[in-house]
C-alpha cells in the first residue's frame, strides 16, 4: 500500500487538529497577503519577509499535523 494507506486511524484522531490549524492556516494566510502587500511597498521593512515565513508555515499547518498522527499509528 502507498504511504499512510493502512492508517486510518491516525488520520481520524488528528483530523479535530487539523481542522483547528485550518483556522490558523486561514490566518497565515491573511497574514501572508496583508505582509506581501507592505513589503511591496516599502521594501525596507525586511521584517515582514520574516512574517511572511512564518504565514508560510502556517498554511502547511494542517498538512503536517495530519502527517504526524498518521506517523504515530503503527500499522
Amino acid at each position: 500500500m502507498g504511504e499512510g494507506g493502512c492508517r486510518p486511524l491516525g488520520f481520524l484522531i488528528g483530523l479535530p487538529f487539523a481542522l483547528i490549524a485550518l483556522v490558523f492556516s486561514v490566518v497565515g494566510a491573511v497574514i501572508w497577503v496583508i505582509g506581501s502587500v507592505i513589503s511591496c511597498l516599502c521594501p525596507c521593512c525586511c521584517c515582514f519577509a520574516g512574517l511572511a515565513n512564518l504565514a508560510v508555515d502556517l498554511i502547511k499547518l494542517p498538512i503536517k499535523v495530519i502527517r504526524w498522527f498518521t506517523e504515530q499509528i503503527p500499522c
